[in-house]
């Protein structure tokens, strides 16, 4: 079985959200465990674990959150560099325009090195119920795409 690991960070609950929708619909897919971890909880382990990995952020003063880049932090010299190949996505909810956040995490993931399979899911404000269903329909297609090897 595969290991889809969700790692979020949130203050307002938005990232929770499309985190939790986006882990509500991966878990639809029967070849895959989901596991959803709080930024702060997650460590080397799960990183290590996981057959690929969907971050989920805010974005905070135009860079990731602090939370999300104590992660990284935390688990990047544990996952020696350089030989975790695995696939991720990204979700970023801003107020602004998420580039910043996108930027930063697409630079720090090189190192490990992570993959990206979809384009980011940038949510600007509030949640809505079309951003939760793109939110959904990201989690499944990466459950999957992991399912099925694709990934």
């Amino acid at each position: 079985m595969k290991e889809l690991l969700i790692v979020f960070h949130t203050q307002s609950g938005s990232a929770q959200c499309l985190a939790e929708a986006a882990a509500r619909a991966a878990s639809e897919e029967a070849e895959v465990r989901v596991t959803l971890k709080r930024a702060m909880a997650a460590g080397s382990d799960d990183l290590k674990r996981c057959d690929g990995v969907l971050f989920v952020t805010p974005e905070n003063f135009g860079y990731l959150s602090g939370g999300m880049k104590d992660f990284f932090d935390r688990t990047f010299y544990p996952c020696e560099p350089g030989t975790l190949a695995r696939p991720y996505m990204l979700i970023v909810s801003c107020g602004n325009d998420g580039s910043g956040a996108v930027r930063q995490l697409e630079r720090i993931v090189k190192g490990y090195p992570l993959s990206p399979v979809a384009e980011p899911l940038i949510v600007r404000g509030p949640p809505q119920a079309e951003d939760l269903e793109r939110a959904e329909e990201l989690g499944l297609s990466f459950a999957a795409g992991l399912g099925m090897g694709i990934f």
